[in-house]
């Protein structure tokens, strides 16, 4: 348990980001699996649509500080070459 105030204060903020992280990192998952199984299906306009969600919600994410740069435009760019497969 904490001893001072900053480190009880430091405990709540922990507690909170980490429900807003998860949040966000289910949030991906779930977008990831729409765009997998559009292009499992394979139908085209589905994947496409299910794409530009996912890609504005990654880079949303980004700017939130959830995801680093990186990451978005790698997990985009996999998706993205799904899609283009159909």
């Amino acid at each position: 348990m904490a001893n001072h105030k900053s480190s009880e204060k430091r405990a709540r903020q922990t507690l909170v980001k980490t429900e807003r992280n998860r949040f966000y990192k289910t949030r991906i998952k779930n977008i990831t699996k729409d765009v997998v199984a559009a292009v499992e299906s394979g139908d085209k306009t589905k994947a496409t649509e299910a794409m530009k969600v996912a890609n504005k919600y990654f880079h949303h994410c980004v700017s939130k500080g959830i995801l680093p740069k990186g990451t978005a435009a790698r997990k985009v760019s996999r998706l993205q070459l799904k899609v283009n497969a159909i």
